[in-house]
This record gives C-alpha cells, structure tokens and sequence, in this order.
C-alpha cells in the first residue's frame, strides 16, 4: 500500500515516514495468517490499557526521568511480563522506498524502524515484529496482553538497557490510523511496539494493529 507523498516525501525522522510502518506491518504480516485464529487468536487489548491524552499516570515525572540517551542501535528486546526476549534487526525501506519488515518466517525477530529515533533518544522510537506465521506463532503475539506498568527493556549497542514503561495499549485501525497522536515525539524518550491485531478474516486479513505505548523510566 502506497501513499501520496511516496518514496521522497519519507524524512528519515519524520512522523509521516513512520506512519508506513504501521500500513506495511499489516500488509506484511496479513499474508502469514495462522489457523490460531480458529481458536480465539492473540490476546487483544482491554479499553483499561488504553492510553489517556498524557499517559501520566505511570509515566516518570519530568525531575525524575531519566535524560535522553546518545544514538545506539537496539541489539534485543525483553518484555518479562508476556516472556519476549529476542534479538533486533534494522528495517528500512524495500527497493519501492517503503519500509519493510523482519522476514516473515523469522519468528522470534523484531524489527528496528532505522528511520526514527534509537530507542532512548529524545523522540520515538519504532520496533515491529509479527503476531504469527504461517507456522505458528511469532514474537509479538502475546503483545495484546500488556498492561499499563509493564516494562520493556531494550539492551543497546552501547552497553546500555533502555527501561519503558508501559502506559497504554490498544488496537487501532489501519484506515483512519491516529498518526499524529502514536507518533508524535515529546520532551521524553518513547518507544512504539507494533504488531497486527483486531479482527481477521481470511479474505481480508487483519483489521488493525496493536499498538503499545511506553516512554523511558530508567536506564540501567
């Protein structure tokens, strides 16, 4: 799927740039579908997980935040509380100047967004993964459990582990997606974790994307 500003409308930190993320991640992971949703499929977000206007309610105060970070590519992500831990590859854009994703049959691969922010930079950042494959499930299919509270922990190049803290999960539809309000980048750092999500059908495949909000709590 193809925007109107195409391949050179696509800053390397600009919020539009990101939106395709969200549109090739449901492309992408739509065509390896899994039978898993005959029995339910992944666990969706509940309306309490959803994100407020500020995401105060477990973000650090602006005293207590950690400062922003230097630029450090990702190497893996942890996420304890639905038992991810797995490495991080780059993705940029495909040959057509759209981004693209980890391979669909890497299913404990996440994907770094390289045209964001590193993930405890100032600004958000963006890590993708698939909910399944054609062989069963993959990285971030239990990704709909999050909760607000729940950390992320993202070990850089550097030596250093970005924690976040999560203060919002939901399910947003890929018509319509809310780019500003996902992606626009505050004072502090955020982390955007995406996968499919919503309903599936086996014509159309899924609906939305899951979409987990979390901004720097600590930095280890």
């Amino acid at each position: 799927m193809q925007g109107s500003s195409g391949p050179n409308g696509l800053s390397r930190r600009g919020a539009w740039g990101v939106v395709v993320v969200v549109l090739l991640v449901g492309i992408h992971l739509v065509r390896g579908g899994t039978e898993e949703w005959r029995a339910g499929g992944p666990p969706q977000p509940v309306a309490a997980a959803a994100p407020d206007r500020t995401g105060a309610a477990v973000a650090p105060a602006r005293e207590t935040a950690p400062a922003p970070l230097p630029a450090s590519r990702p190497v893996r992500v942890r996420i304890p509380a639905v038992r991810v831990d797995a490495p991080v590859t780059e993705v940029g854009r495909d040959a057509e100047g759209w981004i693209d994703t980890p391979p669909a049959y890497e299913k404990n691969l996440t994907g770094w967004y390289t045209g964001a922010v590193t993930p405890g930079e100032r600004g958000t950042a963006v890590v993708v993964g698939h909910v399944d494959t054609p062989d069963g499930r993959a990285v971030f299919y239990d990704l709909g459990a999050l909760d607000k509270g729940h950390r992320i922990e993202i070990a850089r190049k550097d030596g250093r582990t970005a924690v976040f803290s999560v203060y919002g999960v939901e399910v947003v539809p890929k018509e319509g997606f809310p780019a500003e309000r996902v992606y626009k980048g505050g004072a502090l750092p955020e982390l955007r974790l995406i996968t499919c999500g919503g309903d599936f059908s086996r014509q159309q495949g899924y609906a939305g994307n899951v979409v987990v909000s979390a901004r720097l709590l600590a930095v280890r």
